[in-house]
């Protein structure tokens, strides 16, 4: 490091005798065909939110609530997630209701993940649109699959999930496809040469009204013989 000239200007970390791994980003978009109990759903943004009680009603000064927002059109549903804005994110088929009336419905339980830093004219991003939000929700289409277009080396971002998205189409209570962006940043370390380690993300996706009742409560029991028995091996 003490060969660097003027570190300041260097993008990346020192691994090895001429060698810099750059710093980048990961990103992995999941393309969900949901079709929850149906073809034709709805995607609902749930925001938690804090509201407050006079101090004549009761020793407790706040509490939550929910607010659910159906998505009408495509743009309704770019998503960036904000750890200080919580919110859940579900897609439910609102023909469909449990016996209490409930939308049943999954949502999806992001970790863990990124957001591009880059530059929204930078060529990179154009081709790469797919991370300027997390969550993406639009219709079904056979031309619509691949999150960066079926051409993406070198590509000018004119096939990406972005450009279709920004057609702001209708999406409430139709047939619908949720994408879904994770990803990290990679700044590397000399533990990442000359074979990088694995790294993990991931996220859920959840039941939300789509069963009565806990599913789990009808399923028997384990019994003692039915579990795995671990045995010190014998000392030579």
């Amino acid at each position: 490091m003490n060969q660097v000239n003027q570190q300041e200007n260097l993008f990346g970390t020192l691994l090895s005798e001429n060698v810099i791994g750059v710093i980048h980003d990961h990103y992995i978009t999941f393309y969900l065909d949901m079709d929850v109990d149906g073809s034709n759903n709805s995607f609902v943004k749930v925001n938690i939110e804090r509201a407050y009680n006079s101090p004549k009603e009761s020793p407790r000064r706040s509490y939550l609530k929910d607010v659910k927002n159906v998505a009408k059109t495509e743009k309704d549903a770019q998503i960036k997630l904000k750890l200080y804005d919580p919110s859940e994110f579900h897609v439910i088929n609102p023909s469909k209701k449990t016996r209490v009336g409930n939308p049943v419905g999954y949502k999806v339980v992001p970790a863990g993940t990124a957001a591009s830093l880059l530059d929204l004219d930078d060529p990179p991003q154009k081709r790469g649109a797919f991370t300027n939000n997390q969550i993406w929700v639009t219709p079904y289409s056979q031309n619509e699959q691949w999150a960066g277009g079926l051409f993406v080396y070198q590509s000018h971002g004119e096939d990406t999930l972005a450009v279709w998205s920004n057609r702001n189409r209708p999406i409430e209570n139709k047939d619908i496809v949720l994408w879904y962006t994770l990803g990290f940043h990679h700044v590397p370390c000399q533990e990442d040469f000359p074979i990088m380690p694995i790294v993990s993300s991931s996220f859920d996706l959840k039941p939300v009204n789509f069963f009565e009742s806990n599913p789990i409560l009808n399923i028997p029991p384990n019994f003692e013989k039915d579990l795995p028995i671990c045995n010190a091996a014998a000392s030579a």
